[in-house]
């Protein structure tokens, strides 16, 4: 086994607390092509000050086969999270608790609540997520394929963090054995058994000659069969004492085992090995850690980090795709203060004022980033831009005036909107014209102006305004109030403008819907090769293309929800 001999869990990525895994079984027992190899591992948190008494322990003391069911010993209740040695001179702790199983069940492997609590974890499935660090997977549970578990490991980063808050190590012991049966083992030289021994490992290998079927070569067997002769058996309830020479049957014969020579080859190796907590936790402790993000404060590409930035009232710039990277972490939230403004969270707790510039960069005091986790800043810093058209003029209206604009964003108004209209329209004709949809309010999420961080972003978003708006336009409904004449073909969207065109003619009615025809037309530039000049298209919407993306985004909106608000005008007034 050299190359497991050589690796050692203190550097691994993912580190196991328990595992009893069978990872390769080939062929028939006892017979040539036979493979069979087995790993597992047992581990216990110990106080610092405790790792001489630790080490005394061997894989039968902390293993697989440690229970850490709860007991009483001389009178004392030991709880499952507790580990004591039976001299009492060692107290650890156990991060993995079993529920143990039976014939039918399986066992269940739970990891520990004090590890969960403390590190903010979700369970979903057989993975533990870390809720305030963007979901960003902490721990795994692996099952066979009959459901049982076998395998709980934890990512090094979290578990030596928290190892350090704690000031303790992980112990871990560990047993890995090997077996194949082959006809010819003369590339084996062991001595046997082989046994090679370090500070952590104990490696036992043997070359044994067996028959074919597995018996030692060379070896038989002796059968003894007694039975009992002085028992009734029509009696209904017999009843039998110890017995005498004469009520006691026995035979005995021998055989010798046969069959062509093998060799079963077999290596076994104990570990046991030490992960070290980290020299300092920045997670449970949020102890400080060196500046390792930095920001461009000025026009000459001057960079501070957080230790200078805490100071000063001053502004940092960031392209606008810096929303999109925040909004991918699950559990993130984007929402609307003014026209402008606004407020992006990617983790629980850290909420971060922004403002949109003049030329659609992102503004942000500089204070708000300097007091985010290091984590966050990074992603910050990776779409930090030199300062350029002046700081939001909202922002610094609500940050330095504290006088709020008055102006509301388009992306906040869209539900609304269509609720309005749907209020209106059941009034007047009995129909909610736009369904409800369970997918609905999940795309409304998904519609805001940072979409168009480029021209194919742009599309996406007319594509998602109109799945809101025009997808959703009930025609059945509305076709059975007004019909389409012979051989006309109505769609969606032309089914509520023929329904308005009743009250309002047709010509009033196409102007009121232009916008959504025009979102509709760079909705299929989406999908499909442009097949005309979309200058219409855009005209229709009232996006000024040489306006910078993020603002022709906003403009994409608002002219949804300003057309939605006029289509509601409409009926208010019929």
């Amino acid at each position: 086994m050299p190359e497991i001999r050589k690796r050692f869990f203190d550097k691994s990525v993912w580190i196991p607390l328990r595992e009893a895994r069978t990872l390769l079984k080939e062929g028939k027992l006892g017979h040539a092509g036979f493979k069979d190899e087995f790993w597992g591992a047992g581990s216990i948190a110990v106080p610092l000050g405790q790792v001489s008494e630790a080490e005394k322990l061997e894989w039968m003391n902390v293993g697989i086969g440690h229970s850490t069911k709860g007991y009483v010993d001389e009178e004392e209740y030991i709880p499952a999270h507790s580990y004591k040695n039976r001299n009492g001179s060692l107290t650890a702790e156990n991060l993995v608790l079993v529920r143990e199983g039976n014939a039918i069940e399986c066992s269940e492997w739970h990891l520990s609540p004090d590890f969960i609590v403390t590190l903010e974890l979700k369970r979903e499935e057989d993975d533990w997520l870390a809720i305030s660090r963007g979901y960003e997977k902490v721990a795994r549970l692996e099952r066979n394929s009959k459901g049982c578990p076998i395998s709980i490991q934890v990512n090094a980063k979290y578990l030596k963090d928290y190892l350090c808050a704690r000031g303790m190590g992980l112990y871990i012991s560990s047993y890995r054995s090997r077996v194949q049966v082959m006809e010819d083992a003369s590339h084996i030289n062991w001595p046997d058994p082989h046994i090679v021994t370090t500070k952590t490992d104990r490696w036992e290998g043997r070359n044994i000659e067996i028959h074919e079927g597995g018996h030692p070569f060379g070896s038989g067997i002796s059968y003894f069969h007694l039975s009992r002769t002085d028992v009734d058996y029509d009696e209904d309830v017999p009843e039998i004492g110890f017995p005498g020479d004469d009520d006691v049957e026995a035979t005995a014969w021998q055989k010798n085992f046969e069959g062509r020579k093998l060799f079963r080859v077999e290596g076994e190796l104990w570990r046991n090995e030490w992960v070290n907590p980290a020299e300092h936790s920045y997670i449970v402790c949020d102890e400080e850690t060196e500046p390792s993000s930095f920001f461009i404060t000025n026009n000459s590409g001057k960079t501070e980090n957080r230790r200078t930035l805490v100071d000063g009232s001053r502004w940092l710039w960031f392209k606008p795709s810096i929303i999109n990277s925040l909004l991918d972490f699950r559990g993130s939230c984007l929402r609307w203060y003014t026209r402008d403004t606004g407020s992006i969270e990617c983790s629980p707790g850290y909420g971060v004022h922004f403002g949109i510039n003049k030329i659609g960069l992102v503004n942000v005091y500089a204070k708000d980033i300097a007091l985010l986790p290091d984590w966050q800043q990074k992603i910050w810093a990776g779409h930090n831009v030199t300062p350029d058209g002046k700081v939001s003029e909202e922002l610094l209206m609500s940050q330095m005036k504290a006088k709020p604009a008055s102006t509301i964003a388009p992306e906040k108004m869209l539900l609304r909107s269509i609720q309005i209209l749907n209020g209106l329209s059941l009034d007047k004709y009995r129909i909610e014209v736009i369904r409800e949809h369970p997918e609905a309010r999940r795309i409304s999420t998904k519609i805001h102006r940072f979409r168009a961080v480029n021209q194919d972003g742009l599309y996406e978003l007319a594509k998602d305004l109109y799945r809101l708006t025009g997808e959703r336009i009930d025609s059945t409904e509305i076709k059975a109030i007004v019909t389409p004449k012979k051989k006309e073909e109505w769609g969606s969207l032309k089914s509520l403008e023929k329904l308005l065109a009743v009250q309002i003619g047709d010509e009033k009615s196409y102007e009121l819907f232009t916008p959504l025809w025009g979102i509709y037309t760079l909705r299929n530039a989406d999908t499909h090769l442009p097949s005309e000049d979309l200058s219409k298209a855009y005209k229709d919407c009232n996006v000024d293309r040489k306006q910078p993306l993020i603002t022709q985004g906003y403009q994409l909106i608002q002219s949804c929800v300003s057309c939605l608000n006029e289509i509601s005008k409409a009926i208010k007034s019929i």
